[in-house]
C-alpha cells in the first residue's frame, strides 16, 4: 500500500512549467482585463465607426498608449466595416499590431569586448533591482563568465545583505561596504578590483531613487562620473528596472533616468502582479529603448530575454 501511494505521488508530481506557460500565466490578469473590455465593445455586432472609437478608448485605458491604441483600432476598422467582428478577430489584430511595436525594441543584452564589462542597474525603490541583478548574474555565470557584484545601494543594509546572498548563490564575489558609505567610492573600488581580478562582468547595484528627488539623482550622476575615471567607456550598459504595477508612472521614470544615467536598456518586472502589463507597449512606442528582459516571478529562472511575439500573444490571451 505504501508503494502504491509513492507511485501515485510520483505520477501526480507537477512537471516544471515552460517559459511560455509562466509568461502567459503571469500576464493572465492583463490579458483577461483587456479581453473582457474588448468583448464588452465588440459583442458580435457589425463594425462601425462608433465601435472603432470605443475600442480605441478601451485600449488607451489599458495603458497601451494613444499612438498604439489608435493604430490597433484603425487596423481593426480596415476592411471590416459593416461586417460582424468577433472578440477573437480583434485579439488577432491586437496581437499583430503590438508585435510590430515591440519587435523594434526586443533586443538581447550583449556583453561587449570590454573587460570588465560594467552594467549599472538603476530604478526606484521596490522595482526589483537587486533581485534582477541576482538573476542576471546567474545567467551570466551559466554562460561561463566571471561575474562580480557591487553593493552600491549603501542606503539600505538589507540591500547589501540581499546582494551578498545572491553572490553566494551564483558564485559571484561581492564588493560591499558599511551602510551609509559613499556609493560612488564603492563603485570606484569595485571597478578597480574587477580589473585586477580579470572579471568579465561587473554589475553595480544602486540605491532606489524616486525620479523626482534631485539630490538622489545627482548621486547617481556622480557614480557614473566616478566609473569613467577608471574606464572612460564605463558603464557599458545602464539597465533601468521597471515595476509593471506602477502603470503610467513608469513613463516618467524612463524619461528621468534616461536623462540622468543614460539608460541603454530596460528590464520590466512584476508582470505577474498586475493588470497593467500594457504599459510596456506604451514605453516601447514612446522611447524606443531596447527591452532586454522581463520578469514574471521571484524564482531564479523567472527572468527571460524579451521576445516580441510571445509577449504580444500572451497579452492578447492567445496561444503560443
Amino acid at each position: 500500500m505504501n508503494d502504491s501511494t509513492r507511485d501515485d505521488d510520483t505520477s501526480t508530481a507537477e512537471a516544471p512549467r515552460s517559459w511560455w506557460q509562466r509568461l502567459s500565466g503571469g500576464l493572465k490578469r492583463t490579458s483577461s482585463t483587456i479581453g473582457t473590455k474588448i468583448a464588452d465593445v465588440v459583442t458580435a455586432r457589425q463594425l462601425d465607426p462608433a465601435m472603432v472609437e470605443e475600442l480605441e478608448d478601451v485600449l488607451i485605458r489599458a495603458d497601451l498608449g494613444i499612438a498604439t491604441a489608435g493604430r490597433i483600432a484603425t487596423a481593426v476598422g480596415e476592411g471590416w466595416y459593416n461586417r460582424v467582428v468577433t472578440t477573437d478577430d480583434v485579439k488577432a489584430v491586437f496581437a499583430a499590431e503590438v508585435e510590430k511595436v515591440l519587435q523594434a525594441v526586443a533586443r538581447p543584452l550583449v556583453v561587449g569586448d570590454a573587460r570588465p564589462f560594467v552594467i549599472l542597474v538603476v530604478g526606484v525603490n521596490g522595482s526589483g533591482k537587486t533581485t534582477t541583478i541576482g538573476k542576471l548574474a546567474a545567467q551570466l555565470r551559466r554562460q561561463g563568465k566571471r561575474v562580480m557584484l557591487a553593493a552600491g545601494d549603501t542606503f539600505r543594509a538589507a540591500a547589501i545583505e540581499q546582494l551578498k546572498i545572491w553572490g553566494e548563490r551564483t558564485g559571484a564575489p561581492v564588493i560591499a561596504s558599511v551602510p551609509g558609505a559613499d556609493a560612488a567610492g564603492l563603485a570606484f573600488d569595485a571597478l578597480t578590483a574587477a580589473r585586477d581580478q580579470a572579471i568579465d562582468v561587473l554589475i553595480v547595484d544602486t540605491a532606489g531613487r524616486l525620479q523626482n528627488k534631485a539630490g538622489l539623482m545627482e548621486e547617481l550622476e556622480k557614480i557614473v562620473r566616478v566609473l569613467k575615471k577608471v574606464d572612460e567607456a564605463a558603464p557599458h550598459a545602464v539597465l533601468l528596472v521597471l515595476d509593471a504595477t506602477v502603470g503610467q508612472n513608469a513613463l516618467s521614470q524612463v524619461a528621468e533616468f534616461l536623462k540622468t544615467a543614460g539608460v541603454t536598456g530596460l528590464v520590466m518586472t512584476k508582470l505577474d502582479g498586475t493588470a497593467r502589463g500594457g504599459i510596456l507597449v506604451a514605453i516601447a512606442e514612446q522611447f524606443r529603448l531596447p527591452v532586454h528582459f522581463i520578469g514574471v516571478g521571484e524564482g531564479i529562472d523567472d527572468l527571460e530575454p524579451f521576445t516580441a511575439r510571445d509577449f504580444a500573444r500572451a497579452i492578447a490571451g492567445l496561444g503560443n
